[in-house]
């Protein structure tokens, strides 16, 4: 059942930005006088799910979910169609158009993406605000249990201050930081220090597989999750859901502290004290010979990390003209996160082609349940992600032809049909070894 709400927003999600995009072309192509002959969700080789003839343009979805197109008359796209181009131009033709026209109209769905991204950003931030934990209020440092984190240098109680010069804001964002930064500093017993990210971090991080989770956590207090069945306090005051807060009169903050405080008192029966709710209490636990009380640490949310005061949240609502600029702060964000990791994707050295994903990858984003705010968080960012990637200049893609058509409007020469055919079939040989490579990464995970 999981995989099939995972799955049905994958697909609700990706046929919108799809529509919308294609729509962005469609537009004003109709405005400009261009016939558009087909309008496609998905492509339809051979044959559609659905077909209907509507005025001059068949609006239809294909079987092969790999996209959508819109078919313009006189244009050398996705459809391959030679035979239309060998008869004479006529004016309802794209390559019958003035260059900034056919300029507007590849550009258009692009355009569309990053508009609809920004906007649904907006939107998110009206109407749910945002609620994170500053990466300031962890006072006492971050927990270092994870050997990746060891690697880069950290150790637990570090305060983590900035990656590439910029102070990071959310604790949230640590991991993208790192994933994409390539120094940071920390302040480590009252003294800065300055540590490199190594090149290949990325390579580092996809090694520990798909479900070792965060590499950094903020430091938690000794929550109860579970006590063993064989454990010498199995019978005992001890509850789930209870704080050990200190050891023979030693108090004890985070779960970190627990191993070197117990090891004081191995083999002994000592006074513990626990918070359970509202009350604080004084138990007895037997202690064993190698330290341990025969308990599971319990995380908890941040949430109830704030109401035992441990950390104070930040808690951001927005009227609707103060999330304008704080959609376009995140779209921007999202942007710039997204290029910088593209960079380093064709960087072999980092490693970070391993990371390269497909349908299976960006499906697995989405959530186990429905929650609207995520489906949209999720849409805005894959929004983005669609315009960016369109731009680029390759031939198959509207960046190809935005460059194509800038070239003729700077030279006033206008590359030929031939040239136009031969790059489209290139670009499409270029895109469809990308999308093979991301969706075997996708497979080779799935069963590694």
């Amino acid at each position: 059942m999981e995989i099939l709400i995972k799955a049905s927003q994958f697909i609700l999600s990706l046929s919108l930005l799809i529509v919308l995009h294609e729509l962005g072309h469609f537009i004003p192509a109709k405005l400009f006088k261009t016939r558009v002959e087909k309008f496609y969700l998905f492509f339809d080789y051979k044959f559609s799910l659905i077909k209907k003839k509507v005025g001059e343009t068949v609006y239809g979805i294909g079987w092969i979910p790999l996209g959508g197109y819109v078919k313009i008359a006189g244009m050398i796209d996705e459809s391959m169609d030679k035979e239309q181009l060998k008869q004479p131009i006529q004016p309802w033709e794209f390559r019958a158009k003035p260059a900034w026209q056919r300029l507007i109209i590849m550009l258009g769905g692009v355009f569309v993406n990053f508009v609809l991204g920004i906007f649904i950003y907006i939107m998110l931030m009206w109407a749910y605000g945002e609620q994170y934990l500053p990466n300031q209020n962890v006072k006492d440092g971050v927990w270092v249990q994870d050997s990746l984190a060891m690697n880069l240098g950290l150790q637990t109680g570090d305060k983590i201050l900035t990656v590439d010069g910029n102070a990071i804001e959310k604790f949230s964002a640590l991991s993208l930081e790192f994933i994409n930064g390539e120094k940071y500093s920390i302040e480590r017993n009252g003294e800065v220090l300055e540590k490199e990210i190594p090149t290949n971090f990325i390579s580092q991080l996809m090694d520990r597989g798909k479900d070792a989770g965060p590499f950094l956590f903020p430091r938690y207090p000794f929550v109860i999750g579970n006590i063993s069945e064989d454990s010498p306090n199995v019978n005992s005051e001890l509850k789930v859901k209870d704080i050990i807060t200190g050891v023979n009169g030693e108090p004890l903050k985070y779960y970190d502290e627990a191993e070197t405080i117990l090891a004081k008192y191995k083999g002994q029966n000592v006074p513990v004290t626990i918070l359970r709710g509202n009350e604080t209490k004084e138990i007895n636990l037997q202690i064993t010979n190698e330290g341990k009380i025969g308990v599971l640490f319990s995380a908890v949310s941040f949430r109830d990390l704030e109401k035992l005061g441990y950390y104070n949240l930040a808690d951001k609502e927005y009227s609707f003209l103060a999330a304008i600029p704080a959609g376009w702060n995140k779209s921007w964000k999202t942007l710039t996160d997204y290029v910088k990791q593209l960079k380093k994707i064709f960087n072999p050295s980092t490693g970070a082609y391993k990371g390269l994903g497909g349908f299976i990858s960006i499906g697995s984003i989405f959530p186990e349940e429905f929650s609207a705010q995520s489906f949209w968080n999720i849409t805005a960012f894959l929004s983005i992600m669609l315009g960016f990637m369109n731009l680029l200049p390759i031939p198959a893609l509207d960046g190809g032809h935005v460059v194509f058509t800038l070239w003729e409007m700077i030279t006033g020469k206008k590359p030929g049909d031939k040239f136009l055919e031969y790059a489209q079939v290139t670009g499409f040989i270029i895109l469809i070894a990308l999308l093979l490579f991301a969706n075997g990464n996708d497979i080779f995970r799935l069963f590694n």
